[in-house]
């Protein structure tokens, strides 16, 4: 592979944005696809761009079908999962969703609850979770789960979840606190989008622990990731 086509896939893993190479096997000649441009020596018909722009969403890497000799691999970042407050399902779910593939950080501006020693070896954001989905980024290899039963921290982090291209968006709380939930993102103008959030979170196994809770909330995330469903 050319310096400037590894440059440009470290530079779009770095800014979490999917791309995919596509490479003829008898010369080498190369194309960089990304959702909006195609840049290198390789030229593809329209039939061969829709098809490799398709790889950005799932992540596969395949030759293109009915082309001779185009191979396209997808590098698309690491499915992610933003933790809104540093709860004691937090303290489960971190680790088990770590061990599952994801990138994981822990939002939470209470410093007494987002400390290392509660959560060893896990990302930790002090700030408030508005400032820190700002600066993080949502993409459609993200997922969010807002844990903190404050709506001080977990209102603002579902209003910005929302509208973006999250692939799952989570929310604990009993039915009668979900409600009130949604009546408080009716009032800011988000009813049309408060069908995306999973409540009562995660997939109904029973379980009452933190760390049972925690397992339900991951299998849902994961069963979403591959099967879809509301997002």
């Amino acid at each position: 592979m050319k310096r400037e086509a590894l440059a440009r896939i470290a530079d779009a893993q770095k800014r979490r944005q999917p791309l995919v190479v596509v490479t003829r096997l008898a010369d080498g000649a190369q194309c960089l696809v990304d959702a909006a441009t195609v840049d290198g020596d390789l030229s593809l018909a329209a039939g061969q761009l829709a098809e490799a722009r398709g790889f950005l969403a799932s992540g596969r890497s395949a030759a293109l079908a009915g082309a001779d000799g185009l191979f396209a691999r997808a590098y698309v970042p690491a499915p992610r999962l933003l933790v809104i407050g540093a709860v004691h399902i937090a303290q489960a779910l971190a680790p088990m969703a770590a061990a599952a593939g994801f990138d994981v950080i822990v939002i939470d501006p209470r410093g007494a609850f987002a400390s290392p020693q509660r959560f060893p070896g896990v990302q930790l954001s002090d700030e408030w979770p508005d400032e820190a989905l700002e600066r993080l980024g949502l993409d459609e290899a993200t997922a969010l789960v807002a844990l903190s039963h404050d709506p001080k921290l977990d209102d603002p982090a579902l209003e910005l979840a929302l509208p973006g291209k999250l692939f799952y968006i989570g929310a604990l709380g009993s039915r009668r606190t979900h409600e009130k939930r949604l009546e408080r993102l009716r009032a800011a103008g988000l009813g049309e989008l408060t069908g995306r959030i999973h409540s009562p979170i995660g997939l109904d196994l029973g379980g009452r622990s933190p760390a049972e809770i925690a397992v339900s909330i991951l299998a849902e995330i994961i069963q979403v990731r591959y099967r879809g469903g509301r997002a």
